[in-house]
């Protein structure tokens, strides 16, 4: 009696899945870099990735959720990066360089995430689903540079610092994208330094200042 052929089902693991979810990642990022916010489509995503346009749409739904899942992979390898760099820091102001040293580290100037970090920010005022990440991301910032900024000063002044090193850090980093000449990631990170070191210094200089004495008439 002949026997039946079968057909070979492959499991489905949760590496394979994580691994797969990855691949159309990478693949969005690819096509946001290489078309636009605007232009990117399940369709484009598909092809760069090798895959059906309905295995796209069976991890992440529609464009909207693998969108939001791309943004928060590129804020989660941020974070890892900055989280690396705070547990090897010994000082407070080691934690600050640290914090700047990842968000202008080599990677976040690499052309292709450069591009794709801009087009989602563009995004962010329109789409709430972005404006959530972003402002996770913007917390955790401030608040690991607040935590450096308290080895030098109170609660109230390390916050203003920490949200004035943290609009250093975006500017800059916004303007070296937005030029026209190579992006320059040690360059970013000497500015950010260089104001951190002249803020430090001017707080060492109004501790040490004599208090004014008060003349009677």
């Amino acid at each position: 009696m002949p026997q039946t052929a079968r057909r070979t089902v492959r499991a489905r693991t949760p590496e394979a899945e994580d691994w797969r979810r990855r691949q159309i990642i990478e693949a969005t990022i690819d096509e946001i870099a290489a078309v636009g916010f605007a232009q990117t489509t399940l369709a484009g995503i598909a092809g760069r990735a090798g895959i059906s346009t309905g295995l796209v749409a069976f991890y992440f739904t529609d464009k909207g959720g693998l969108l939001e899942a791309t943004l928060r992979h590129l804020a989660a390898g941020l974070g890892a990066l900055v989280s690396e760099g705070l547990r090897a820091a010994g000082t407070p102001r080691e934690r600050i360089q640290a914090v700047i040293d990842a968000n202008l580290g080599e990677c976040q100037f690499e052309r292709r995430i450069a591009t794709v970090w801009l087009a989602f920010w563009g995004e962010v005022t329109v789409m709430p689903r972005f404006r959530r990440v972003q402002r996770v991301y913007e917390r955790r910032m401030i608040s690991n540079l607040k935590a450096g900024f308290r080895g030098f000063a109170g609660p109230d002044a390390a916050q203003r610092l920490a949200e004035a090193t943290a609009a250093m850090i975006d500017g800059v980093w916004l303007r070296a994208t937005l030029s026209d000449r190579p992006l320059d990631s040690a360059a970013a990170r000497a500015t950010v330094s260089a104001f951190v070191d002249a803020q430090l210094a001017l707080l060492a200089l109004a501790l040490v200042a004599p208090a004014p004495t008060r003349t009677r008439p």
